[in-house]
């Protein structure tokens, strides 16, 4: 039997792509390692799916200054003791990297015990994790066509992100019911991400009496988010985080608002749902969800909302032109060719783990 080691964590799209290869692996007949932090949210992500998952040290590497930068390389080093000593103990036959800074040690490991390492780009332009990893890799999968100039020759593929095949599976009159919407009303689904986004939300309270003339929304607003004055809104629901029922509330919506975080917009592009994206500024982040965003715009699969510009106004009149040319972008993400992406890694994985 063929065995593969997963890692990737830090955040749940550091782990959701990896989460959606679980079920082709199976059928491919290899046995499934996890090896992630001690207790970053893939820890819980993973051990809920009763995949054998292991924690190393893991410590941030940063470009700026912080208190931390002294003591979080010896928790890397720390880290890449451990993973190599999980190599000796799991011989794996490849080692598939979503990325984030648990991976860093464990891509390292691998090298040194000559396991063959893929590794899988999420944004446009590669983080500083994934730049140390690459030189260790033998494929490096990537989402975007501007991300292949990226990355070294031979070793880039362009193959789109692994989607969790259940949001295929999603039932709109399910979703309907479990908000308690009705027919009638087109839905609006506001999704922050997994920590949900305080600008976002006070930019959709602060239009829903005009919101909800027109449409029902479901609002997904992070852990410690909800806001209990809007509890008896009729036409509102708000919810700190779904799970289960997110593919039916995927599949009822019409509409969706969204970060531009590359999986969830790949998820998206997949379910050929019309959306907005509010990317995080660069003021905030290294600026990747920007351009995540903006190549989406440019392959008209998206419209884009910066949060510089964002209010209460924009963003009802984004809703409006989604809504209006629906069809329009759902005609414009139907063209795309990343529909394989489970396969083409599948495939790659099996290339190098001969």
């Amino acid at each position: 039997m063929k065995r593969i080691v997963l890692t990737g964590g830090g955040t749940a799209g550091h782990v959701t792509p990896n989460i959606a290869l679980l079920p082709a692996l199976k059928r491919e007949g290899y046995e499934v390692n996890y090896i992630g932090s001690y207790d970053g949210i893939e820890k819980k992500l993973i051990e809920e799916l009763n995949i054998p998952y292991y924690g190393i040290s893991s410590g941030k590497l940063r470009r700026y200054f912080d208190p931390k930068n002294f003591s979080d390389p010896f928790k890397v080093m720390k880290g890449y003791l451990e993973a190599v000593k999980l190599m000796k103990q799991l011989k794996p036959d490849v080692v598939f990297s979503k990325g984030g800074f648990v991976a860093v040690p464990v891509v390292l490991a691998a090298k040194r015990k000559g396991i063959p390492v893929i590794i899988h780009e999420s944004d446009m332009t590669p983080g500083l994790a994934n730049k140390i990893c690459i030189p260790s890799a033998k494929r490096v999968c990537a989402n975007f066509p501007e991300t292949v100039k990226y990355l070294p020759e031979g070793k880039a593929i362009l193959t789109g992100t692994p989607i969790r095949q259940e949001l295929f599976s999603g039932n709109k009159m399910m979703g309907l019911d479990f908000c308690g919407f009705n027919r009638n009303k087109p839905v609006l689904l506001v999704v922050g991400g997994s920590t949900g986004s305080v600008i976002v939300n006070e930019a959709v309270r602060a239009i829903l009496p005009a919101l909800l003339e027109k449409y029902q929304v479901v609002h997904l607003c992070g852990k410690d988010k909800v806001d209990e004055k809007f509890n008896k809104t009729p036409g509102y629901v708000q919810y700190e985080y779904i799970k289960k029922e997110l593919s039916d509330l995927l599949d009822a919506a019409d509409v969706v608002i969204s970060r531009a975080g590359a999986n969830a917009i790949c998820e998206l592009l997949a379910l050929r749902k019309p959306h907005i994206l509010i990317p995080l500024s660069a003021a905030s982040s290294r600026g990747d969800q920007i351009l995540n965003a903006e190549s989406f715009e440019r392959q008209g699969y998206s419209y884009v909302l910066k949060e510089e510009v964002l209010t209460g106004v924009s963003l009802l009149n984004a809703i409006e032109t989604v809504y209006s040319n629906r069809k329009t972008y759902t005609e414009a993400m139907s063209q795309s060719k990343l529909n394989n992406s489970i396969e083409t890694i599948i495939q790659l994985i099996k290339e190098v783990s001969k």
